[in-house]
């Protein structure tokens, strides 16, 4: 199953938008960009062993890590992997759900909750 890629970038507009109002307020500086496929270099950096891959991935300094001299920078980004996340669902109906999954999951890091901390809280 693939949607066309406007269609799945709807879903994540749609995901960015069901986060709740407080936490739209604290984002600060990222950008969410969609790609296709993730990268040799990406699985690598992000430590994904061969056979994994990645739904979505942050990069950036996370906001407990900002400091007074946290200006000038570019954005941090949030990626979403469209082809993944479309072969993790059984069905296109579960691409939603997905997609919103991975949009929190993303934003958690970027406010400096740990992979770690996530399976501690049961995100997984």
């Amino acid at each position: 199953m693939h949607l066309e890629r406007l269609e799945f970038e709807k879903l994540v507009v749609l995901a960015l938008d069901d986060l709740p109002p407080y936490f739209q307020e604290k984002i600060s500086n990222v950008e969410v960009l969609v790609k296709e496929w993730p990268s040799r270099r990406e699985l690598r950096d992000a430590g994904v062993p061969p056979g994994h891959t990645l739904l979505g991935l942050y990069s950036g300094i996370p906001l407990t890590e900002r400091t007074h001299n946290y200006n000038l920078v570019p954005p941090d980004t949030i990626t979403l992997y469209q082809g993944p996340i479309e072969h993790s669902a059984a069905d296109i109906t579960e691409i939603p759900e997905i997609v919103r999954h991975t949009v929190i999951h993303e934003f958690a890091h970027h406010f400096g909750i740990s992979d770690d901390r996530l399976r501690e809280l049961g995100a997984y």
